[in-house]
């Protein structure tokens, strides 16, 4: 049978940059899974997006061609890439939680890309993807969902229209192990059972050894650079009562208001990393988000070093906000796209007045240089980056507050093994030489045990 995508000697550049792809070549077959590998930077979204015939803003192709289920992607009339789009081939990108619309109900949500799906159509489809046993779920707006539940509603979604190529950028990034292998075989499954080739982008090298098929390696990509040395030991004693401080927090969610944080008690003194750990859907994203005052506690006091946080960071005060900082699981949907990277920057330096004024384009600089970016990118938009390039930018935005507390949920789920390791070490450097509390939520049990000096479970 006739490869279902296939790629030649495909060159992608953005004017006066360096090349986002650089003669690569792909073949998708029908009732395989195909996992594309490489270092954040190596061009995997762009190169799904190719397949789409959707090259990222200002990115032209310079050489090669893509045909997929027949279609010369780069050449047909746009009515029939849409055609194509809308009926054989379904996208579920690396920050899903963003393409979701926030007003939508779960159940509309996927109903939207179907053809007559029945109530009974809907629940099979987030039983497939392992929902099942989500309380309500199919009522709730997808605002009011975990990251890890809102890709596996991006994915059902894309599932309702039965696909005959399927496109996955990070489908497993900030699930739990288990859900991992879940997804992990379901994509096998469907791939083996309904003829789908599915072309899915992945860090994680176990789970692309346990489930594909295929794997392409794209070279190049950004270079992982420690921005600090590792402290030596693994832990750091922590006897000082001030930092951050919940007790008894409690938090519920969706129209049903289900109780999914319940009598939470945390301490992150200065200089002390916590690392939040648990299923996906246990709470660990509505803690960090009432921890800074974006998600209502039912219950329960927080404090900073002492001073009580009011609930509503709305009402905290300039300062108290400054102090705690949030950096979110999906940056591209935090990111104001139409705001270049220097800019999204320099606003917090600016607001905050963390440096004189005329300084403040260095000082840009100095924090792109720190998360491992060069001071070129602060001309670029956030949809000009890599997944792992928008997170880094994203960490980098929180720390221009130079905050007290530094709050980060999943932020390494994106990223390759060796940069996922330069973001932490980027953190471990801010505890050590600037007395930063870090609160983090990962799947990653290895890197909690690695970096953290205290775990909190819910």
């Amino acid at each position: 049978m006739s490869p279902y995508a296939q790629v030649t000697g495909l060159t992608v550049a953005a004017p006066g940059g360096p090349a986002l792809l650089a003669g690569v070549d792909l073949t998708a077959h029908p009732g395989r899974v195909l996992a594309l590998v490489g270092a954040s930077g190596s061009g995997k979204t762009t190169l799904l997006r190719a397949l789409l015939g959707d090259l990222p803003p200002r990115a032209a192709r310079q050489a090669g061609q893509a045909r997929v289920l027949g279609v010369d992607v780069f050449g047909c009339g746009p009515d029939a890439l849409r055609e194509l789009r809308r009926r054989r081939l379904a996208f579920v990108g690396q920050d899903p939680g963003s393409a979701l619309n926030p007003r939508m109900r779960v159940a509309a949500v996927v109903a939207e890309t179907g053809t007559g799906l029945t109530r009974d159509d809907i629940a099979d489809l987030l039983g497939e993807v392992g929902l099942a046993d989500v309380p309500d779920l199919a009522r709730r707006r997808t605002v009011e969902l975990s990251g890890g539940q809102q890709r596996r509603v991006a994915l059902a979604r894309a599932l309702a229209r039965r696909p005959d190529l399927l496109l996955l950028d990070e489908p497993t990034a900030g699930l739990d192990p288990a859900a991992r292998s879940e997804i992990g075989t379901l994509l096998r499954r469907l791939a083996r059972e309904q003829g789908i080739a599915v072309v899915m982008s992945c860090h994680d090298r176990d789970l692309v050894a346990e489930v594909a098929d295929d794997v392409l390696e794209l070279p190049g990509g950004l270079p992982a650079q420690s921005s600090a040395p590792r402290p030596p030991g693994g832990s750091r004693a922590a006897a000082q009562e001030a930092g951050l401080r919940a007790e008894g927090l409690a938090a519920h969610v969706g129209p049903a208001r289900l109780h999914v944080l319940r009598g939470v008690d945390l301490h992150a003194p200065a200089g002390v990393a916590v690392g939040v750990v648990g299923p996906s859907g246990s709470g660990k994203t509505t803690l960090l988000r009432a921890l800074v005052g974006l998600h209502p506690r039912s219950a329960g006091t927080l404090t900073l070093d002492g001073l009580t946080l009011h609930p509503d960071v709305r009402r905290r005060g300039r300062e108290l906000q400054r102090r705690v900082q949030f950096v979110p699981q999906n940056p591209m949907g935090a990111l104001n796209p139409s705001v270049t990277v220097g800019d999204a920057l320099l606003r917090p330096v600016r607001l905050h007045r963390r440096r004189p004024r005329p300084a403040g384009p260095q000082r840009v600089d100095e924090l792109l240089e720190q998360v491992g970016l060069s001071p070129g990118h602060a001309g670029r938009y956030p949809h000009e980056l890599s997944g792992g390039q928008r997170q880094r930018v994203s960490i980098a935005r929180a720390l221009a507050a130079e905050p007290d507390v530094l709050i980060c949920d999943e932020v390494t789920s994106a990223l390759d093994d060796g940069t996922a390791r330069a973001v932490m070490d980027l953190l471990t450097g801010l505890r050590e030489a600037q007395g930063t509390a870090v609160i983090f939520a990962s799947h990653d049990l290895r890197l909690v045990q690695e970096y953290a000096d205290n775990v909190l479970t819910v």
